[in-house]
């Protein structure tokens, strides 16, 4: 009896060891080209989104709040005059020149100071 339980422990085992789940080789399913090799290959290279570098709230001079987030590079900001409303996309050629958009928007300034002209009102200067 103490012989024969080792033989049936090592039996199943034996078996399974012979199994080999992995092949070698990966099984080739379709042996056509990619029709879309090429153009992916040559396509331009994709220029990611600049990241947040400050999203910051200002009181201006006549008492109203500008919300405004500043994205690296120093070349992107989107402004809000009043909280939940769509940003206007504030872009600038070069880091350190006016950030403009259409319609007579422009900002200068940084994360703690900035003076902001829009299509309703005058230049209003903001600080934190």
């Amino acid at each position: 009896m103490k012989s024969l339980l080792p033989l049936i422990v090592a039996a199943p085992l034996l078996a399974l060891a012979a199994c080999n789940s992995k092949p070698s080789q990966p099984e080739v399913v379709d042996t056509n080209p990619d029709p879309m090799a090429n153009v992916l290959a040559n396509r331009a290279p994709v220029e990611l989104p600049p990241a947040i570098k400050a999203d910051k709230t200002f009181r201006c001079k006549d008492n109203s709040l500008v919300y405004v987030t500043f994205f690296q590079g120093d070349k992107q900001a989107n402004v809000r005059l009043k909280e939940g409303e769509t940003p206007v996309v504030l872009k600038a050629p070069a880091a350190g020149e006016p950030l403009t958009a259409e319609g007579g928007w422009k900002m200068t300034g940084d994360e703690k100071a900035v003076t902001l002209t829009t299509p309703k009102k005058a230049a209003l200067v903001c600080h934190i």
